[in-house]
C-alpha cells in the first residue's frame, strides 16, 4: 500500500471518529436541552414537572431499545415521600422595591404561605446573642406585626452551636429575612414549617416595610418513581449498572423555574447515551440502567430501590451514578475512590493510555448523590462527577446553552473501557 493510500485511509478513519463523536455529543446535547426546557418546569414538583420527565426517559428507554427487568414489561418503580411546594404566587417587594425571585431572593423551602402588605421590618443583630437560653427568650418575643431581618447569621449559629440547616426550625409563624452575600443555592424540603424565610441578596442598610405574597402547598404523599431498564448480556444474573437522576428543584413560584441543564439533566443524557450502545453493543455482563427521581430531595428513589430491588443487589457487580456531566475542562472526581483502589486504578490506567480526560481526582466516600445507598448495602459503587463549567448550581442560570461538553465524550469512551475491563 502506497504512503497516499496509508495516509488517505488514516484520514477517513480519523473523519469517523469524529464523526461517531460529534453524534454522540449531538444526541447528549439534545437531551440536555429536552430534559432543562421549560416545558419540563425544572422536573420538579409544580406542574406536574417531574411526571414528565419521568415520560421522557421512560419513553427514550423505550425507543432506544432498553428491556424491562419484570415479566410484567413494566419499567417505573413507583413510591411516595412528602414534599413542600410552591404552585402559586412569589413576590416580595422591601422598601417599596420588587425583588426578582431566583435573582435578588430564595424563600427557604420549608417556608409556610404568607401574605401582607406594607409589614414594618425590625433588624436584629443576631451577633449580640451568646447562648441558645437568650435565644429562646428572643424568639418568644417575635410576633407577626412586624417582619424581622436577622442579620450575622453566622456569627450566631457559631456562638450557639445551632446547624445552618436547623436554625428555620426555631422560628414561629410570622416573615423573616436572611441577608445573603454569597451565591444563591435553592433546595428542596420534605418539612413545611410555620414561619416564611426569605435569603436575599443586597438587603438595604435601612429596611422600611415588606409586602409579602406567596403560595406554598405541603403535599404529604407526592408520587414519584424510577425508570429502570436493561440490556440482557451472556452473564443473565450478573448486572453491571449506571444511574442518573431525573429530578430537580422545580419550580419557585408560578413563574420560575430551575432548568438544571448540568445538575443533571446532563447526566440523564450520558445515561441515555450509554444505554444506546450498550443496545448496540451487548457483552459479557447484563446491563442495567436506573434512571433516579427524588435525589434532590433527600436520595429518596435510590434510598428505595435498595429497599425493594427490581434487580438483586447481590447481582450487582459495579454500579457507577453519573450527576453533573456537563464540562470535564478540568477532567472528573471519582466518589469511593479510595474505598475500591483497585478499580480506581484501573480507571487511571485506562485514562494514562488514552487520554480521554485531563484528569481524573480521587474523593472518599460521601453521602452526596444516588450511589450512596447502595454502597451502604454493600453493592461496590463510583460516583463520577465533571470538574468544569461556570458554577451554576441549584439556581435559574443552569441553562443548556451554557453545558459546553468539554471532554465529555471522552468521559464516555472512558466508562465504557473501564466496563470491558471487569473480570
Amino acid at each position: 500500500m502506497s504512503k497516499l493510500s496509508v495516509s488517505l485511509l488514516l484520514s477517513l478513519l480519523l473523519l469517523t471518529l469524529f464523526a461517531n463523536g460529534q453524534e454522540i455529543e449531538t444526541a447528549i446535547r439534545g437531551h440536555i436541552a429536552d430534559l432543562a426546557s421549560p416545558v419540563l418546569h425544572g422536573r420538579g414538583y409544580v406542574k406536574d414537572g417531574k411526571e414528565d420527565a419521568a415520560k421522557y426517559m421512560l419513553k427514550r428507554f423505550q425507543d432506544i431499545g432498553l428491556q424491562s427487568v419484570t415479566n410484567d414489561k413494566v419499567y417505573a418503580q413507583a413510591y411516595t415521600f412528602p414534599v413542600n411546594t410552591f404552585p402559586g404566587k412569589m413576590k416580595l417587594t422591601i422598601n417599596d422595591d420588587s425583588l426578582k425571585p431566583g435573582v435578588d431572593f430564595l424563600i427557604d423551602a420549608s417556608s409556610a404561605s404568607y401574605f401582607a402588605k406594607d409589614l414594618p421590618v425590625t433588624t436584629v443583630n443576631l451577633k449580640k446573642i451568646k447562648d441558645t437560653a437568650s435565644w429562646r427568650a428572643l424568639v418568644a418575643k417575635l410576633d407577626t406585626s412586624h417582619a424581622y431581618c436577622f442579620r450575622h447569621l453566622d456569627d450566631f449559629l457559631e456562638n450557639t452551636g445551632i446547624r445552618k440547616d436547623k436554625f428555620v426550625y426555631e422560628l414561629p409563624m410570622g416573615c423573616f429575612i436572611i441577608p445573603e452575600d454569597g451565591k444563591l443555592t435553592w433546595t428542596i424540603s420534605r418539612d413545611s414549617i410555620p414561619a416564611t424565610v426569605f435569603h436575599v441578596k443586597d438587603v438595604p442598610k435601612k429596611l422600611k416595610a415588606v409586602s409579602v405574597n406567596v403560595s406554598s402547598v405541603f403535599v404529604p404523599a407526592s408520587r414519584n418513581a424510577n425508570i429502570i431498564g436493561q440490556v440482557p448480556g451472556a452473564l443473565k444474573d450478573s448486572f453491571i449498572v449506571f444511574t442518573a437522576h431525573y429530578d430537580h428543584l422545580g419550580m419557585m413560584g408560578d413563574k420560575v423555574y430551575f432548568p438544571g441543564a448540568s445538575d443533571n439533566a446532563s447526566g440523564c443524557a450520558m445515561l441515555l447515551s450509554l444505554a444506546a450502545y450498550y443496545v448496540a453493543h451487548p457483552g459479557r455482563y447484563s446491563m442495567l440502567f436506573i434512571a433516579f427521581s427524588g435525589e434532590e430531595a433527600g436520595l429518596m428513589g435510590s434510598e428505595f430501590y435498595t429497599w425493594k430491588p427490581l434487580v438483586p443487589l447481590a447481582n450487582m457487580k459495579f454500579l457507577t451514578n453519573i450527576d453533573i456531566m456537563g464540562d470535564a475542562t478540568n477532567g472528573i472526581t471519582v466518589v469511593n475512590a479510595t474505598k475500591y483502589p483497585s478499580e480506581f486504578d484501573e480507571l487511571q490506567q485506562i485514562n494514562e493510555k488514552n487520554k480521554y480526560v485531563p484528569e481524573i481526582r480521587s474523593r472518599g466516600p460521601a453521602a452526596n448523590s444516588d450511589h450512596y445507598y447502595f454502597t451502604e448495602a454493600g453493592v461496590h459503587s463510583f460516583f463520577i462527577y465533571s470538574n468544569g463549567g461556570n458554577g451554576y448550581y441549584h439556581d435559574i442560570f443552569d441553562v443548556s446553552k451554557e453545558v459546553t461538553l468539554r471532554h465529555i465524550g471522552g468521559v464516555q469512551k472512558l466508562l465504557i473501557d473501564f466496563v470491558k475491563e471487569m473480570k
